[in-house]
């Protein structure tokens, strides 16, 4: 009997550490994939051609894509549980898919994508937020948030995703890669599940823009041509104005980097808003008005409420059935936008759809074949998981208003990362004429390592002009500190020499001070503390050294209060204040 039960614990024991042993390797397999992928397999390209035969040119690379690809044998989950329950694996591969996989590419599994592939923010409740490899604590953006995650966390090479209101650019743009969106139709929507068709568009992600580069001339089919340079670098001046982050960070990068490569000649500056006011004058339906009738948005505005409407209604066009008969649970953000329709309105749907011509029409005659239109991907530096920002009408408006240029005209647009700022990836895009896809791509190549040169030195600079901001700030709160130490106001000259510390915390004088302050209030164990800092970041500070001898001789620390009087004359043999001081304790205590 004793036996059987020592076996029973020797079993329950090897359970328990099994279970804890698989624990630990589930956690690190979450942990190294970033929560990226949902499901992984291998979709192997055909076997290389023999030599002289060149290779296929992804040939060694491996890919993801979001799970909208349809991959045969796969259920394409579209970001929900319940979508994915109800529906049947697909039998057909996706032709962007496939075009990758026989350009010799390894298709590695499916990634998070946001529920409904609906929103930019990258958060997921069925199947969680990926984390971000470039900023942990930031969100990664979306609606190909896995994809995205996949290529900044080294797991692929690159990835697929669909961008419609801005599903590939943000999370490039959160993540600090790559990321593009080509021209509408230049490559087929067949094999994705729709979003709003009108809008959809296949994109992909990538580190560098070689890789990027080579993806694309598969992907689009493109010959060899040589390379063109842009000659017409317009700056949207209006849409920087949104920007959260100094200007100099994402602006005059591109300025010096296109001044360096191309010459001054190039640049150009404009509003974007009042262009499109000229040139889109179906836009006038989609403005937002008061009460009174007058304009209360810009154009880039309305085009942000065409662009939403036209989402909204042809995504309630085509899963609206679903929808009402499943009742699944959506994210109260989609139930919250698709409430705003009502019945459709052909005739709203018939003016986005001569707002995308116009558009398109008023960008490819400002861009022309060698011109480049310089906007910021997005406005916010990535809000923190769980921040209630993202749902904030502002944030909302500022990015729709950045993303909905591309999307409304179906031009290609290229989100680069330009380093860090407060700990954070920051961006910046270019767009080119509808079609421009080659050019666009080369113009990245092209500019890149110029971009990154230039973005380490704004980068610098902005931390070095910080620093001395926040030192020029202490000095200023230093200076009424001492004003009101003149008149006697010491609680409050403490307040300010407090608040130069915070700016600069290794001054001296600082401590110094407010030691003097907390004497006349005669807090002498806060005034002791504040002389032995400074001491410790000036040997030579004299007054220090008198006023910790002060507040120690106060405290009855009389042996200790000599020594430091003893220092001070050391210093400043002439110092009468130390001299009678030391004086006077040692006729008393010794």
């Amino acid at each position: 009997m004793a036996s059987s039960s020592a076996n029973i614990w020797v079993l329950l024991g090897l359970g328990i550490a099994g279970i804890l042993l698989m624990t630990r390797k589930l956690k690190k397999v979450i942990k190294e994939d970033f929560g990226a992928f949902i499901v992984r397999f291998q979709l192997l390209p055909p076997p290389p051609p023999a030599p002289p035969k060149a290779p296929h040119p992804l040939t060694g690379l491996t890919f993801a894509v979001s799970d909208i690809f349809d991959i045969d044998g796969y259920v394409t989950g579209f970001g929900n549980p319940e979508w994915e329950s109800t529906h049947e694996a697909t039998s057909r591969t996706s032709p962007v898919v496939s075009a990758a996989i026989e350009g010799g590419a390894t298709c590695v599994g499916k990634t998070v994508v946001d529920e409904m592939a609906y929103s930019i923010n990258g958060e997921n409740k069925h199947y969680g937020a990926p984390t971000n490899p470039a900023a942990p604590a930031r969100i990664t953006g979306g609606s190909s948030s896995g994809s995205a995650v996949a290529v900044a966390a080294n797991l692929v090479d690159f990835a697929l995703g669909i961008d419609t209101i801005g599903g590939v650019r943000v999370p490039a743009a959160f993540c600090g890669i790559l990321g593009f969106r080509p021209s509408y139709g230049a490559l087929s929507n067949m094999g994705t599940i729709p979003v709003s068709p009108s809008l959809d568009t296949v994109g992909w992600f990538a580190k560098d823009p070689s890789m990027l580069r080579r993806v694309g001339h598969v992907l689009l089919q493109l010959s060899y041509a040589d390379p063109r340079s842009p000659r017409n670098i317009v700056i949207a001046d209006d849409c920087f104005q949104l920007l959260k982050i100094p200007m100099n960070r994402v602006v005059q990068v591109v300025i010096k980097s296109s001044e360096k490569l191309f010459g001054k000649q190039v640049l150009k500056h404009a509003s974007l808003g009042d262009y499109l006011d000229s040139k889109v004058p179906s836009l006038n339906q989609f403005h937002n008005k008061s009460k009174n009738g007058e304009l209360k948005t810009s154009s880039l505005r309305s085009l942000a409420n065409a662009m939403l409407f036209l989402q909204r209604h042809e995504f309630k066009n085509n899963h609206g059935e679903w929808i009402n008969s499943t009742k699944p649970v959506l994210d109260p953000f989609i139930s919250g936008q698709l409430q705003q329709l009502g019945d459709p309105m052909d005739a709203k749907v018939d003016s986005c759809q001569l707002v995308r011509n116009e558009t398109r029409s008023a960008l490819n005659n400002l861009l022309k074949d060698d011109g480049i239109l310089v906007i910021p991907t997005i406005a916010d530096l990535p809000p923190k998981v769980g921040a209630k920002e993202i749902l904030l009408e502002d944030y909302q408006s500022r990015a729709s208003s950045l993303l909905s240029i591309a999307s409304m005209s179906g031009c290609c647009q290229v989100s680069i990362p330009l380093g860090l700022h407060d700990k954070c990836p920051v961006s910046v895009s270019f767009i080119a004429r509808h079609g421009g896809d080659r050019f666009l791509l080369d113009s990245v190549q092209t500019m890149y390592a110029s971009l990154q040169e230039q973005a380490d030195i704004a980068a610098k600079s902005s931390s070095s002009s910080s620093a001395m901001s926040q030192e020029e700030s202490a000095e200023i709160a230093k200076e009424k500190g001492n004003s009101a130490f003149k008149e006697k106001q010491w609680q409050k000259a403490i307040g300010f020499y407090t608040e130069a510390i915070k700016l600069n915390g290794k001054n001296a004088t600082y401590y110094s001070n407010r030691a003097a302050a907390y004497l006349e209030l005669g807090s002498f164990v806060q005034a002791e503390a504040d002389c032995t800092t400074a001491i410790s970041l000036d040997k030579k500070n004299v007054k220090s050294y008198l006023r910790r001898g002060t507040a120690r001789e106060m405290l009855g620390y009389y042996k200790e209060a000599i020594e430091d009087f003893g220092y001070a004359l050391v210093l400043e043999p002439t110092n009468k204040r130390a001299s009678l001081s030391a004086d006077r304790l040692r006729k008393l205590f010794q």
